[in-house]
């Protein structure tokens, strides 16, 4: 059984880029939405991403804050394409970029087209009391509000947010 222990923070300034190793171009959608989730009619999030040219199916469980169950399975991406035509919201575009910081790898998404100025860093950790430490480009931590999840962006792009909530928002 796959399980996710991940933090999710803004991200402040573009210091971080002058350590990124890998980019990975990102096209995602969701088989369900944000509102079946939140009414509970659904216990968890179906993700088909296509990350380069390679398409995977994604589940993972509701919950929110750091830990949930996920399962993630490579699909060819022809299929990954066409499941994409049946997402609920928009098609998440972003740019992935890997870099090393204090011996953990991190996950830094710069958001493109309807969430365009939202920057989002994610760190997943082999287990709940691991520890790390937080680069200086790194904010506030995010991982327990459902807004900077990807489904929910995918329903409710930050394009979309008010001011006030883009203020608290960051982003670089």
């Amino acid at each position: 059984m796959g399980i996710e222990i991940e933090y999710k923070f803004l991200v402040v300034d573009d210091s971080w880029r002058q350590f990124a190793y890998k980019v990975v171009p990102m096209a995602q959608g969701y088989i369900n939405d944000q509102a079946a989730l939140d009414s509970g009619a659904q216990q968890a999030s179906v993700r088909v991403r296509i990350a380069d040219e390679a398409g995977f199916l994604n589940l993972k469980s509701r919950d929110l804050g750091p830990t949930r169950l996920e399962f993630d399975y490579p699909i060819p991406v022809a299929e990954a394409r066409a499941l994409l035509g049946l997402c609920v919201g928009g098609v998440i575009k972003k740019r992935r970029h890997y870099l090393n910081h204090d011996g953990h790898v991190w996950e830094v998404d710069e958001f493109l087209g309807d969430n365009a100025g939202l920057v989002v860093a994610e760190i997943e950790l082999a287990s709940v009391g691991e520890g790390f430490e937080k680069p200086a480009w790194a904010g506030a931590d995010v991982t327990e509000q459902s807004r900077y999840y990807n489904l929910a962006l995918a329903s409710r792009p930050y394009s979309q947010w008010s001011e006030a909530e883009r203020a608290g928002a960051g982003g670089v």
